[in-house]
């Protein structure tokens, strides 16, 4: 019965936690069908997509005080219901405006499933078998962004795009109905239930996390700290999380306990994280760029690259799992960098010619080292987390996995607006009158489009047109080949911070080498 329980918590925690992160993504590929049923612009149509970000990015370190305040089976389920409800008035939304706020409802609902449900599922499983936990609680992670462009793609395409959140209803009603059955609070939960609210940390946080949100979702479309409101907001968020961290240092119920990270693996789990997200969540992204915009792929051809990397990866998460107590979790997190960084490696050698079967191998490599990553070192990270502190723990490191992801998008987007400026002039350089071997070509490529039909002028012109576009390809390509070769010299020096790590006294795994 034991066992049963155990699995029937596994399922309760995932469902929501799968459903959240997929919100993250689902709206990304149905903007242009909202911007047209809300009749809205470009630029204002990406706070449907910044104003859920900020208010998950906020929530999420605030989760387990929260949950200690209100009781975490109480206030999940509160979450799960917010979350719900305001998926329902988003996919009911009259107006850009309406649905900005009700997206705003919804990140607040679902920023506190992903640490909660981390927190319970590492309190009821045993410290032995952590590693299948957070394998399980992986292929919600990872899953999620796989599957949010797929289906909101789909769903917008055969019924439109208000059902990308009416989706969510039936599965959020079923997660409520799970929690009020198979969750509940541990003991100690009551005894260190908060005795008064930190007011100042709330505020310094939500200003502080939400001004360096919003700097990242749209830095590089306001060019970065030439834009008074860019420059404005960084300056913003840095005084206010800098005084946010001195608040708590001397505050009696501080909203987030800070000196966790005076726990040296904890620390160095978290950086390893937070660097780990940021070069492969930018890499994940920059994939569908090239495919897309480069080789022409169609949706649904670029998701038939990206698909089998995400199935090798669920297909991983279990026996990566089982492996990690066999295995110390160390030598499978180095293995699992190193194969990440031979997938990102090959992706920094595309080129326009570069065919199907390769671009799905690099793919699949990434797909392989994504499991060996996530789930060691969310196990020696927090394996020697007490219970007690383990809610605290788990918001702290879900919102740095979700600010490295911000950070890396931010990353890649910029690099690749900026190479691209750098290779476009290089390039033009020798697109000149004085290069003969350009005058030639030039020549011969006027003198086709003139025997077909073109006027002299007019061929001149559409054969430069022809060459100008090819050139922005070319700079393109290259842009990104150097984007992926740092993302994999980043991915490389993280290696040197898992030294830092150690396993926790209770592990298997190291009972095993201890005795070998």
């Amino acid at each position: 019965m034991k066992i049963v329980n155990k699995w029937l918590i596994a399922i309760t925690v995932i469902l929501p936690t799968l459903i959240e992160i997929i919100d993250t993504s689902v709206v990304n590929v149905s903007l242009g069908n909202i911007r047209g049923g809300l009749s809205a612009g470009i630029e204002e149509s990406t706070w449907v997509i910044t104003s859920y970000l900020v208010s998950n990015a906020i929530i999420i370190p605030m989760a387990a005080w929260f949950g200690r305040m209100f009781g975490r089976k109480r206030y999940l389920i509160f979450s799960i219901g917010l979350f719900t409800l305001s998926s329902f008035f988003c996919g009911s939304a009259w107006s850009l405006a309406s649905l900005v706020f009700f997206r705003i409802i919804q990140g607040l609902g679902g920023g506190a499933l992903v640490p909660l449900s981390q927190a319970i599922l590492l309190e009821t499983f045993p410290s032995e078998e952590h590693g299948m936990a957070m394998a399980i609680f992986g292929m919600g992670v990872v899953f999620g962004p796989i599957v949010g462009p797929l289906m909101g793609g789909w769903v917008t395409d055969q019924w439109s795009w208000h059902w990308i959140f009416f989706i969510n209803i039936p599965i959020g009603i079923i997660s409520i109905v799970m929690a009020s059955i198979f969750i509940s609070d541990p003991p100690y939960l009551k005894a260190n239930r908060p005795a008064k609210i930190d007011a100042w940390g709330i505020f310094l946080l939500t200003v502080g996390l939400g001004s360096l949100q919003i700097v990242l979702d749209k830095g590089q479309q306001e060019n970065w700290f030439s834009s008074v409101f860019i420059l404005r907001l960084s300056i913003l968020a840095i005084l206010a999380l800098a005084c946010f961290v001195i608040v708590e240092r001397f505050t009696d119920e501080p909203i987030v306990h800070l000196e966790i990270f005076r726990d040296r693996s904890f620390t160095a789990g978290n950086l390893v994280q937070f660097a780990t997200f940021f070069t492969l969540f930018g890499a994940i992204v920059l994939l569908p760029v090239y495919l897309q915009n480069l080789m022409g792929y169609t949706a649904f051809r670029a998701g038939l690259v990206l698909g089998p990397g995400g199935l090798v990866t669920l297909i991983m998460l279990p026996v990566v799992g089982r492996l990690v107590i066999r295995i110390h979790p160390r030598i499978v997190l180095i293995a699992g960098l190193l194969t990440g960084w031979i997938a990102i490696k090959m992706m920094s050698q595309f080129t326009l010619d570069a065919d199907f079967p390769s671009i799905i191998l690099s793919r699949v490599i990434l797909g392989i080292a994504m499991p060996c990553i996530f789930v060691p070192l969310t196990n020696l990270t927090l394996s020697q987390v007490p219970k007690e502190k383990m809610g605290n723990a788990t918001g702290i490191y879900n919102l740095l996995r979700n600010l490295g992801a911000s950070f890396g998008i931010a990353f890649v987007t910029t690099m690749l607006s900026r190479r691209t400026q750098f290779h476009q002039v290089r390039l033009s350089e020798h697109l000149t009158q004085l290069n003969r071997i350009f005058q030639e070509y030039s020549a011969r490529g006027t003198h086709i489009l003139h025997f077909k039909g073109f006027a002299s002028a007019q061929a001149g012109n559409t054969y430069l047109g022809v060459v100008y576009k090819e050139l922005m390809r070319q700079a393109m390509m290259k842009a990104i080949n150097d984007t992926f070769f740092l993302s994999s010299i980043i991915l490389l020096c993280v290696i040197s911070l898992v030294f830092f790590l150690r396993k926790g006294k209770n592990s298997t795994a190291s009972t095993i080498i201890e005795s070998t």
